[in-house]
């Protein structure tokens, strides 16, 4: 995947991005009145580029609603998110969404393929929003679902993949455009062992650029040692982070 330069609003220079993703006292509240919950209670979170960080924790603790809010598919309550060195509460919906566009990847758990399309016209869907040549798009989302071995699916529908194959599909749509951040919430949930370890050393390899960061929530320990950091959530609060590598990261 090829490199792109990336300018840092920290530094004003344009080079490596050592924080690619900033939380300050992030609070998100759902619900009206006496309904109302708190899902996050004041995340203070560094993600760096360049690295693989794994978000872990019980179930309902806030590991999605926190991904969503650094995507852009959420609005936190309150506190300040900044990714890629821009503050996103200061985009306007359609500046947000081109942003997103432009570098985001997510991958969402439950797939979210579109029935209509092919496994490659799915996989294509983010070079086609760009509005990349067609013939183009579809020949760079059949090389990908060659490399998440899926080439010979190339032209199923996605009622005709199983699970796993769905979730590669998406795995592909997600890394096509070569994000910049590429966000992942349980990757490897539908896939044996064999196909989710290539799925993560895939995400490694994305992760190991030196301007680009991948977040991955999981509850599979298979994939834990392939994490440059994990950070643990319970109750919508960060309870432990891999600090030392933190320090380390802005130490190189």
């Amino acid at each position: 995947m090829n490199d792109c330069k990336l300018e840092n609003s920290a530094t004003g220079a344009t080079g490596r991005l050592d924080q690619a993703v900033i939380c300050r006292d992030v609070v998100k509240e759902f619900g009206e009145g006496d309904s109302r919950t708190r899902a996050l209670q004041g995340i203070d979170l560094d993600v760096h580029a360049g690295q693989m960080t794994l978000l872990v924790g019980p179930s309902g603790c806030g590991k999605t609603t926190l991904i969503s809010i650094i995507a852009g598919l959420l609005q936190p309550t309150s506190g300040h998110v900044q990714v890629l060195g821009h503050e996103l509460h200061e985009f306007k919906p359609r500046e947000l969404a081109d942003f997103r566009a432009a570098n985001i990847g997510f991958l969402f758990q439950q797939y979210k393929l579109i029935p209509a399309l092919t496994a490659v016209e799915n996989a294509a869907i983010p070079l086609l929003i760009a509005r990349q040549p067609r013939v183009k798009a579809l020949r760079q989302a059949e090389e990908l679902l060659d490399v998440v071995g899926l080439a010979a699916r190339r032209h199923a529908y996605p009622a005709q993949l199983s699970g796993g194959q769905q979730q590669r599909v998406a795995i592909a749509r997600a890394l096509i455009h070569q994000p910049r951040l590429l966000v992942c919430d349980e990757p490897t949930a539908a896939l044996d062992a064999e196909s989710g370890y290539r799925v993560m050393e895939m995400l490694r390899e994305v992760a190991i650029h030196a301007e680009r960061a991948v977040i991955i929530v999981t509850h599979d320990s298979r994939v834990l040692a392939l994490g440059d950091r994990t950070v643990s959530l319970s109750d919508g609060r960060i309870m432990h982070a891999d600090l030392a590598l933190e320090e380390t990261a802005h130490e190189t």
